[in-house]
């Protein structure tokens, strides 16, 4: 059984600080629980497909071991060619996808489930297109050895120094950066678990 925080709304099954920050922006009160699931795209699989069951897969995960909160989960993958991008593997995968996304467009999709206490899954998709300058191959080396792309889908990370790299977004900021929260806070409206309950307790500070 998973130790329950009195304060906390739901469980969030994710270690990404990336999620974490984005659900504390909208003042949700949550713990953390990590799912370790097989994320193996499956023969075949569409990238909408796969997404999707990787948000459940994880939410359910977490249920099974016993908590007793709502479990909120998410995934994100990159897209372009038909191909799913997911996290680098090394510097030249790195490299390699990095050029695939240069001076074009690519999705990026992000799954969202909530699984209840009770029983059931209820799902959300964010689709977010995003374009890419060109980058040259040292930059796109230089990136990696920063370190920052290493776990991350497609090999950038919108909320840090890949940013200079993006042209032009439609779509959802946060979906792009692992947690999109206007599908998120549809989701826990309709399970009842309250947001913006930290700006409620303080006040707007004016």
């Amino acid at each position: 059984m998973i130790p329950q925080t009195p304060t906390a709304a739901v469980c969030l099954a994710s270690v990404s600080p990336r999620r974490q920050e984005l659900l504390s922006q909208i003042g949700v009160r949550y713990l953390v629980s990590a799912a370790d699931i097989d994320e193996t795209v499956r023969p075949g699989e569409q990238a909408r497909d796969y997404v999707a069951r990787m948000a459940r897969e994880k939410a359910l995960a977490v249920r099974a071991r016993g908590m007793g909160l709502p479990v909120l989960a998410a995934d994100t993958t990159v897209v372009v060619d038909e191909l799913i991008c997911g996290k680098p593997r090394g510097e030249a995968d790195c490299v390699a996808m990095l050029q695939r996304l240069s001076a074009r467009t690519h999705q990026v999709l992000t799954a969202v489930a909530l699984a209840g206490p009770q029983g059931g899954v209820q799902e959300r998709l964010s689709a977010s297109a995003v374009r890419f300058r060109a980058l040259s191959t040292a930059e796109c080396v230089a990136y990696w050895r920063g370190g920052e792309p290493r776990d991350k889908a497609g090999g950038y990370a919108i909320q840090g120094h890949g940013a200079v790299f993006i042209e032009q977004l439609s779509g959802s900021y946060s979906g792009v950066m692992g947690l999109p929260l206007f599908e998120t806070a549809q989701l826990l409206h309709a399970a009842g678990v309250p947001y913006w309950q930290a700006a409620a307790a303080g006040g707007d500070g004016a």
